[in-house]
């Protein structure tokens, strides 16, 4: 028999609940109004509605007629990037599962998709974050066309799946469902792959033994294997209830891959208004929805993005959650898994070992979780607690049993930690995230003297020429949403590695985001109030002493920050198209609420 839901978490939550009352009650108010006004093809003049189904081939007498609901299919699909190449076919084959069941579906409109894999430190990464607003702008112009009564949401990545959520949630009277495409099989072991990254940092391999084994490791359709910030995303979506039980890390072109996407069509089409199981998305993410995801990131460990995502999408549905309750979620919530980059096996080995049944099962029976969430399933959130099979041709739910491997994934009663994978820093130099899932504890705390650059190129310069040879905090500032886009800085990782292994006390504190697959160099980032517009970052100075530490949530500058200058802002670069996001830049709000533009302009 599971537990009573754990005191500290039943406290947390209603901090939340009250600290939103009035930002959440004017929210629901309005998705009220939207969905009393019956905004879809109904109310829509003979020639709006023409133009909306003219198109639509043998869809398009059903559509006129209003035989049935009208998914709007949302899709962030582009070839370029793995995790989503799988996406090519899906809507044509949603088109025939929704008629299975007396429904349509239209292609409502795409979002962009960039691959951070692919940017990373390049120039385009500074588009990365900024990214997540232009997809909640996208989708909200899909869904404008208001034809629709459902939202089937298409994406797995990085910004993505929190930018189709934040503009989805904009639409929250109608029903979404999430449907993902699952990882691509493992490739060469994460410890090789970290070993031979080491070795061209120190230039001991070249160029073409790099790429090789990159190559060996991103081989194919589906997902990066790691657990980064895009497989972090599947498990918020089953941890909120917002996936088909058990759908994250199915791999691609598999028949049970296949008939969970059916499923998702078909259940979408139930949910509708006039359905008789109406499940508004607003309704769907609320308070509880949103520390089950913030509970599900400190158990599995997952992507330090999310201390930034989470405060966003939140605010799209009239929800105040911060840094403070993620820090005091992390105290009582254990680690339960440890999967690359805070373990040795993937996403797939993670699921082979009972994976996210497993992780909400055992969450579940020790008081963890929120068991009462109204999800998008008709067997609430305890059906996320099975795990998907093949049942025949049918699709089937089973009890994943113990943990196929205790290095892999760990009872709650029994966790790898006691307390989950982040930690809130404070002190002189603001307020910044650690993931301490990630780093060894004996690393929790580092005081060295510290060396400031202005961006992560002159960081590696500094370490081929060997100054960072000895006890050192590498200070990398003015890398704010508001000084350049809050990039990642993961091409650090390799470089800071190196020295951390050679011996040296070695930390990062840096106003930027690091890679959902931050390692194992413990970090402060996300760095609050950021270096542009006189942050405490920007008043350090080479030799200064800096004292990151985990264990007590410090993170000072022994210096009298108050009495020197800020150091001189830099000029935004050009090129990349980086200056047409200026705007975004200019009204961007701190990290701890999400860094977002668009949320701020709105007022929310």
């Amino acid at each position: 028999m599971s537990k009573p839901l754990n005191d500290a978490i039943h406290r947390i939550t209603q901090r939340v609940i009250d600290n939103s009352r009035d930002s959440r009650t004017a929210y629901l108010g309005l998705m009220d109004r939207e969905g009393e006004r019956q905004v879809d093809r109904t109310n829509l003049s003979c020639s709006n509605l023409a133009h909306a189904f003219a198109g639509a081939e043998e869809d398009k007498e059903a559509i006129k007629r209003v035989v049935g609901p009208n998914l709007a299919i949302v899709t962030a699909y582009n070839d370029m990037l793995s995790a989503h190449q799988p996406y090519h076919r899906y809507p044509e084959r949603m088109k025939i599962w929704a008629r299975e069941v007396g429904a349509t579906a239209q292609v409502a409109g795409g979002t962009p998709a960039m691959c951070d894999g692919v940017t990373q430190g390049q120039d385009g990464m500074e588009l990365s974050l900024f990214s997540r607003d232009t997809i909640a702008l996208s989708t909200i112009v899909a869904l404008s066309h208001a034809v629709f009564n459902g939202v089937a949401l298409l994406g797995i990545c990085d910004k993505i799946v929190p930018g189709l959520l934040m503009g989805a949630l904009r639409f929250g009277h109608l029903p979404a469902i999430f449907i993902p495409s699952g990882p691509m099989p493992s490739g060469i072991s994460n410890k090789e792959k970290q070993r031979v990254r080491q070795l061209y940092a120190e230039g001991k391999v070249g160029r073409e033994e790099l790429l090789d084994s990159e190559s060996a490791s991103y081989h194919s359709p589906g997902t990066c294997t790691f657990y980064g910030t895009a497989n972090s995303n599947q498990m918020m979506m089953e941890m909120m209830g917002l996936h088909i039980p058990g759908a994250a890390f199915v791999q691609p072109g598999v028949k049970l891959r296949q008939e969970l996407s059916r499923a998702a069509t078909h259940r979408l089409a139930a949910l509708h208004k006039d359905g008789g199981d109406y499940r508004p998305l607003a309704r769907v993410v609320d308070e509880k929805a949103i520390v089950n995801a913030a509970i599900g990131l400190l158990a599995t460990g997952g992507s330090t993005n999310h201390a930034i995502h989470i405060p966003a999408f939140a605010r799209a549905a009239g929800i105040r959650f911060d840094w403070t309750d993620l820090a005091e979620l992390s105290h009582v919530v254990p680690l339960v898994s440890r999967v690359y980059p805070n373990g040795s096996g993937d996403v797939n080995h993670f699921h082979d070992a009972g994976g996210m049944g497993y992780v909400i099962g055992t969450l579940l029976d020790e008081g963890l979780a929120h068991p009462d969430i109204l999800t998008v399933w008709d067997g609430g959130f305890e059906s996320y607690s099975r795990e998907p099979g093949m049942d025949g041709d049918d699709l089937a739910w089973r009890d994943p049993g113990p943990s196929g491997d205790d290095e892999m994934l760990r009872p709650a009663s029994a966790p790898f930690q006691k307390d989950g994978g982040m930690r809130l820093l404070e002190g002189n130099l603001g307020r910044a995230c650690f993931k301490s899932s990630a780093v060894e504890e004996e690393r929790w705390t580092i005081e060295a003297p510290c060396r400031v650059f202005q961006d992560q190129h002159s960081v590696n310069e500094a370490f081929t020429k060997g100054e960072l040879d000895r006890d050192v905090v590498v200070v990398v500032r003015f890398q704010g949403p508001r000084a350049n886009g809050m990039p990642e800085l993961h091409k650090l990782t390799p470089a800071l590695g190196v020295l951390q292994d050679r011996g040296y006390k070695v930390a990062l504190v840096t106003d930027g985001r690091m890679s959902g697959a931050s390692g194992k160099v413990p970090a402060a980032i996300h760095c609050t109030p950021e270096a542009l517009g006189g942050g405490p970052l920007s008043r350090l100075r080479d030799g200064d002493i800096v004292r990151v530490c985990a264990e007590t949530g410090t993170l000072e500058a022994k210096a009298d920050l108050d009495a020197r200058d800020p150091a001189s802002e830099p000029e935004p670069d050009m090129g990349m198209g980086r200056e047409f996001f200026a705007m975004f830049r200019a009204c961007a709000d701190g990290a701890e609420r999400g860094a977002s533009a668009m949320l701020a302009m709105a007022g929310l």
